[in-house]
């Protein structure tokens, strides 16, 4: 192979190298500074929630400012309400603009009703929807949430603060949506993984190049020496 052949393939490994490293790398942290910036995790801690979410469970929460629906469970901020600034976890039962009243029947058979109808709630810790016998009808005001807890005995949540807009939350407190889909954390999980295998991949190109070069800077005899005898 002659010194510009070699020449020419020690350049191209090295621009292919440094291609492909720098797009791994670029990948890689683009995606994980995109995780950071768009999903948080937390711990559980509470009995509040359960049995959907159990003290010790590790869940993942989408990084939202409002536009949550009802039945989203979300992460919210109230410090002159509970008096630490940490995020409290709840279910969304009401949006600005509905009547949340509680309750008609009795027993497991008791439902809230929102706008008039029954809400249908199979999360509610033994199908107890009441929880502490504690009536209330509130209509939401546009911009807040109405939020309880999935463990109604044993939750600190919308109805216990009536005083304040009759329990509701402001939109503006959301933190996170929490999400049990983890596709969305697979994908970037698989982005990372991606990156730094081509950052890996640069950098065997690059020593490929280094090798390549190398090569072609041993000195070449110009014509065949013949060793006396």
């Amino acid at each position: 192979m002659g010194r510009e052949t070699m020449s020419g393939k020690g350049r191209g490994l090295g621009v292919t190298a440094v291609v492909v490293g720098v797009l791994g790398v670029l990948l890689a942290i683009g995606a994980l500074v995109y995780a950071r910036n768009s999903y948080g995790s937390s711990t559980i801690s509470s009995q509040s929630m359960a049995p959907t979410y159990m003290p010790g469970d590790r869940i993942v929460y989408e990084k939202v400012g409002g536009g949550v629906h009802r039945g989203d469970v979300v992460l919210f901020s109230a410090p002159d309400r509970y008096g630490f600034s940490a995020s409290v976890m709840q279910r969304v039962v009401g949006v600005g603009g509905d009547r949340v009243v509680c309750c008609t029947g009795s027993g497991t058979a008791a439902r809230i009703t929102v706008n008039g109808k029954p809400l249908a709630e199979p999360y509610v810790k033994q199908g107890d929807v009441d929880g502490v016998h504690k009536t209330y009808d509130v209509t939401v005001p546009k911009g807040r949430l109405f939020l309880l807890g999935d463990n109604r005995a044993n939750a600190m949540d919308s109805r216990f603060f009536a005083s304040d807009h009759d329990g509701t939350v402001a939109e503006s407190a959301v933190r996170g949506r929490v999400t049990d889909d983890r596709t969305v954390a697979s994908g970037i999980g698989a982005v990372v993984i991606g990156g730094v295998v081509l950052a890996l991949v640069g950098i065997g190109l690059g020593i490929a190049a280094f090798v390549v070069r190398r090569r072609r800077a041993a000195p070449i005899a110009p014509w065949p020496v013949q060793q006396s005898q």
